[in-house]
Parts: structure tokens; sequence; C-alpha cells
């Protein structure tokens, strides 16, 4: 089955073909990220309108790119939440009109879902690729086996969801103020470093001697997280060192890095030990590490050197917002039957699983 599948739930415009939801054959990506830079963040507005221009391009480059007709394509996937709307609706209807068109079915796709199932895609486990999947104590080409604990981190999203099946998940955890992306970004704004803020907190990110290490908020008895306490205690840390709003020095380059270099710990440490707290307490096989912040090379390591059972992690690419990961996601729905009507809508809010 050819599932073609569109994502533009923020501020990439991206499509891809799929095949039995395994096989990437097409994945084409127009970011945003040079225009959102220049504001120090996602504008709404802006979004969706770069996502309308950009929406006919990206898809048929992505028919192009996997090499099938438009009458080859089985199935449209699509984003419909959660997300900015007016970007979400963008793809909506483009994902409408090309059913439509093409006599096809058409697949509403839960985003954080499709972070998942980025996990399965051929091209997130290539034998011998240190970027692709990273299996903690299985053989590279081996499929996630449920139970699952999945660790969903990305801009807006902290969340640890068990799946114990194709499409059953419960949601175990989440975050109670901001996702460790947004602690990224937001830090990243107080140190003067440029947005998208995670990329540059690790490029700079160095020990530095004295420099004390910033806390960590474990919420016991939960599998909650909490970063706002964080953001405030690096902005009072940056304060004192008199690096805030102050022109870049020799000095404050040096202090940026050891507070850049403490703030990932504290979030990658934090990430890692509940992580595998709820594996070991859901009884997991694996755990999947998913969403935009698993492109950071130190939470990558260290969950893949600290876990107890089995890590798979898609390759950076498809770690940020893709259509391959949207088309994966539809295919096991698809199989069974299941299909949206014309009436779909977005729903920005739209959440993973059930609270337990």
């Amino acid at each position: 089955m050819n599932v073609l599948g569109i994502e533009t739930s923020c501020d990439e415009t991206a499509a891809a073909v799929v095949v039995d939801g395994v096989d990437l054959r097409s994945n084409v990506i127009a970011s945003q990220a040079e225009l959102h830079s220049r504001h120090g963040g996602i504008v709404p507005e802006l979004a969706s309108r770069q996502h309308i221009q950009a929406i006919l391009p990206v898809l048929h480059a992505a028919v192009e790119d996997a090499a099938i007709p438009w009458s080859g394509i089985d199935a449209v996937a699509v984003t419909n939440g959660p997300g900015l709307a007016g970007s979400l609706i963008v793809g909506l209807n483009a994902a409408k009109g090309l059913a439509a068109s093409l006599g096809v079915p058409m697949i509403g796709v839960n985003h954080l879902e499709g972070h998942v199932r980025a996990a399965w895609l051929a091209e997130g486990n290539p034998e011998g690729n240190p970027e692709g999947n990273t299996n903690g104590n299985a053989d590279l080409g081996t499929e996630p086996p449920f139970p699952l604990m999945c660790l969903i981190v990305s801009g807006g999203h902290t969340e640890l969801v068990l799946m114990r099946g194709e499409t059953d998940y419960e949601l175990v955890g989440a975050t109670r103020d901001d996702a460790a992306g947004e602690a990224f970004d937001k830090s990243a704004r107080i140190l003067g470093l440029p947005y998208p803020g995670g990329p540059e907190i690790s490029r700079v990110a160095r020990a530095v001697p004295d420099t004390k290490p910033l806390p960590r908020a474990w919420i016991p008895g939960t599998h909650d997280f909490s970063f706002s306490g964080l953001k405030t205690a690096l902005l009072r840390r940056a304060e004192e060192a008199g690096i805030v709003d102050e022109p870049a020095s020799e000095a404050s380059e040096e202090k940026i890095a050891g507070l850049s270099h403490e703030l990932q710990e504290s979030i990658v440490d934090v990430l890692v030990r509940k992580a595998n707290a709820a594996a070991d307490e859901y009884g997991c096989n694996a755990i999947i590490l998913a969403g935009g912040v698993a492109a950071n090379r130190r939470l990558r390591q260290v969950l893949t050197a600290e876990a107890t059972v089995s890590v798979f992690i898609p390759p950076p690419i498809l770690c940020t917002d893709n259509g391959a990961m949207i088309a994966a996601a539809a295919y096991p729905r698809l199989i069974r039957g299941e299909a949206s009507d014309y009436e779909l809508d977005v729903d920005p809010g739209l959440r993973i699983g059930a609270a337990a």
C-alpha cells in the first residue's frame, strides 16, 4: 500500500510516500526555520501563509521522488492535530482535495503517534548507520517489541506513553508546565543564542570548571515532568554571571557554554531516569525515543547507555516533523479499513492515549 503522508502541524511543510508502513520511498521537507529565526520563535500567521505557498510544490516533489504516478497512491494520511490551527488547516484541506480527486481513502493522524511510528521506518534502521536507529541491546534491523515505553520529546510536548500494541496507547506521564523543547528554546533566548534553541544549546554546551549543576524536578510518585523551574534557575544564574542583555565577550562565551552544558545535563538526566523508571514499572521490552528533541546527540547517547532494555531512536531527519512518520502511523489503521470522512476537522489540542 502506497501511502502519501502530509505534515503541516507547525513550521515544516512535509510530504512523503511510504510503502506498507515501513518502506520510505520519498521524504520532502520545506523548513521555515530561517523565516522564524528573525522573530526569535514561530509566528503562527507567517507559518500558515508559508504552508500555503509550499504545499503544492512539496506534494509534487514527494510523488516525483517516489517514482510512482499519482494513480499509484492508495491512501492519503494527514496530521489533524495537535499543532497550530492555521498550519494544520492547510495540510488537511490539501489532503481532502487529493483524496477526493484520486478516489482513495483519507485518514487523519495524531502528530504524536506519527513521531512514535517513525521508529518502524526502514530508513530509521539502516545497518551500520551511527545516526540511524540505535538499539540498546538488540540487533539492528529488529522491530520494536511490545509493550513499549515511548518518550516523546518535541517543542511543545514531553510525554511518556505506554504502547501495548499497534494502535494501543496509554498516557502515563506528561509535562506540568514547559516541555523539554520549550525549556531549551526559552533558555537559549536567555543566553542570547539564536532560534531554534535546542540545537544551539547542544552546539555550545561544554563542561566548564566551577559551573554548578542546575536543579532537577523529580515530582516523586509520578512519571510527570516539570521544566519551568529549571528555566527560572538558569535565568537567575545568568543574571548573577552578568550575561543577560549584555554584549558577547570571550568571558561570557565561557559562561554560556558552562550554563548550556548544565542545562542540557539536567534535562537529559530527568528524561532518561523517568523513561527508565516507567519502562521498568510497566514491564516494557523496549523504549522508543521520538520527537524533535530526540535528535539531541547527548540525549541519544545517555539513554542508549543507561537503559536496561532495547532503545529505538529514528535518525535525526525522522525525529523532526516529516510526512513519512504520518504515512507510517496511518498504515496499521488503513489495513483495518479505517478512514476519515470529509467532515474531519483540525484539533490543535489533540492528545495521544488517555491518562492512566
